[in-house]
């Protein structure tokens, strides 16, 4: 099934939505929210599949054209937002392009911070900077929404706690990153906005490319008109989401509506292009010295969407434009 919350209050209201993302039906009297389907999920799965069912079939006299325009993302905000760089090529590349080394810990130890959980905005939303110089990016991620997870779940128990999967754009604001970094305390001011696909969905719709805890599918990212990438996010994935649970459930729980993020998508090479700006500028860098693509500027337009092997749009479309934020006071 697919769900999605329009936008209505803090929480939305949540509705959900046919297959071809044409159509909608509100769930409202199932749960108002999608936070609260995720808390009483044992109870209300059955009756919001039953009715995406009834959807399909075309059955139901109150449905509405769906628009992902009116959506916020689909938490619109959660309790907990965790975002780690599941695929390590990308890191090693990003480290190879200012001559770093790669520890092999990488390769065993995932990378994973907490974000801004209360910066969550729609696919459709403006993406706000107050400064162009800060060097706007995207990341194009793939993301999913677990139920309570128990503290030490392991990886072999982890999936079955992810209730829903969908699509980022982790904005990233590159020039401010470096100073943070220094300061060994982690992200904060350089991860501005986190905007979602219109739709997330449960796993056994994106059927047989939904195994071993990985999307096996390209995920297309296009910035004014040009393909950026489209890398398949099932392959170099270095930490499947199962791994990533278990490891950000090491020393504590989880709790219902936690929204794990992949990290940049990214395939050794890049041959497939890539998901964000930075691994361009990265790839420009190590062959010619220095990168010549820039970061985003104002009025540019970014889109990210994953299409099942018929080429049909799965989560929507994230579309959005970067404008210019001015502070009021």
């Amino acid at each position: 099934m697919k769900l999605a919350s329009l936008k209505s209050e803090r929480d939305g209201h949540l509705v959900i939505v046919s297959r071809d993302l044409q159509r909608a039906v509100s769930a409202m009297d199932i749960a108002p929210t999608l936070q609260l389907a995720l808390d009483n999920w044992g109870d209300c799965e059955a009756r919001l599949k039953q009715r995406f069912d009834a959807l399909q079939a075309g059955t139901l006299a109150d449905e509405f054209p769906f628009s992902a325009e009116r959506c916020a993302a689909p938490l619109p905000r959660c309790f907990h937002w965790a975002d780690a760089s599941a695929y390590v090529t990308h890191v090693e590349l990003v480290r190879k392009a200012r001559g770093a080394a790669l520890p092999d810990s990488f390769w065993s130890d995932p990378l994973i911070y907490m974000g801004a959980s209360d910066a969550f905005i729609g696919a459709c939303d403006d993406v706000e900077i107050e400064d162009q110089a800060w060097g706007i990016d995207f990341e194009a991620e793939i993301t999913v929404f677990t139920d309570d997870v128990p503290a030490g779940v392991n990886c072999a128990d982890a999936g079955q706690h992810i209730k829903l999967i969908a699509l980022c754009n982790d904005v990233s604001l590159r020039n401010l990153i470096p100073a943070e970094l220094a300061k060994q305390f982690g992200f904060y001011q350089s991860k501005p906005w986190t905007s979602f696909s219109p739709v997330a969905v449960s796993p056994d719709e994106l059927g047989s490319a939904w195994h071993d805890g990985k999307v096996h599918l390209p995920l297309i990212a296009t910035l004014n008109g040009s393909r950026i990438g489209a890398p398949n996010a099932g392959v170099d994935m270095t930490f499947n989401f199962n791994q990533l649970i278990s490891h950000a459930a090491k020393s504590r729980g989880l709790m219902t509506g936690t929204v794990i993020g992949s990290g940049t998508v990214s395939n050794q090479g890049s041959q497939q292009g890539s998901c964000c700006l930075a691994e361009v500028r990265c790839l420009e860098t190590i062959a010619n010295g220095s990168p010549v693509t820039p970061f985003m500027s104002f009025g540019d337009r970014v889109q990210i969407e994953m299409q099942d092997e018929q080429g049909n749009c799965i989560f929507g479309k994230i579309d959005q434009i970067v404008t210019q934020y001015n502070p009021t006071s």
